[in-house]
């Protein structure tokens, strides 16, 4: 009896491993970037909901200062997951991100897409708090 569990366990915790793909249509970047937030470009990283933008990534990255979490912050991709347009993404203050070329519009909390049809996530970047005035951002 003890045999069978054990091979139920097996086969249902190699079911439930999903594959965890960064995105198969942007090229792979290294993203390898200290942010300074006392610098004047970052001084809106220093509120909960602000938000800047980066050169770092594809086609640059959106940072954002949620204001919950530990990380508070956010880092995602501006170029668009489902296509790859010449335009990155915006972020309009609001909860989601926008692709110009398609119209499709991704959460910022979770990177998830909020337009039927579209289902790839935008590529979330990893975000250490190195101490209270840097933070860093890579790949996961």
């Amino acid at each position: 009896m003890l045999k069978k569990i054990a091979i139920l366990f097996v086969v249902a915790t190699l079911y439930s491993c999903e594959k965890n793909e960064v995105n198969d249509l942007l090229p792979k970047v290294v993203v390898d970037e200290t942010i300074n937030l006392n610098l004047p470009q970052y001084i809106n990283l220093l509120t909960p909901t602000g938000s800047v933008y980066s050169k770092g990534g594809y086609r640059g990255i959106l940072i954002q200062n949620t204001g919950i979490g530990n990380p508070p912050y956010k880092a995602f991709e501006r170029a668009c997951p489902n296509n790859d347009c010449a335009t990155p993404m915006n972020f309009d203050g609001s909860l989601k991100m926008k692709c110009s070329c398609d119209q499709s519009e991704y959460s910022i909390i979770d990177g998830s897409s909020q337009t039927k049809g579209f289902n790839r996530f935008a590529r979330e970047y990893k975000v250490v708090v190195l101490n209270n005035n840097t933070i860093y951002i890579s790949n996961f």
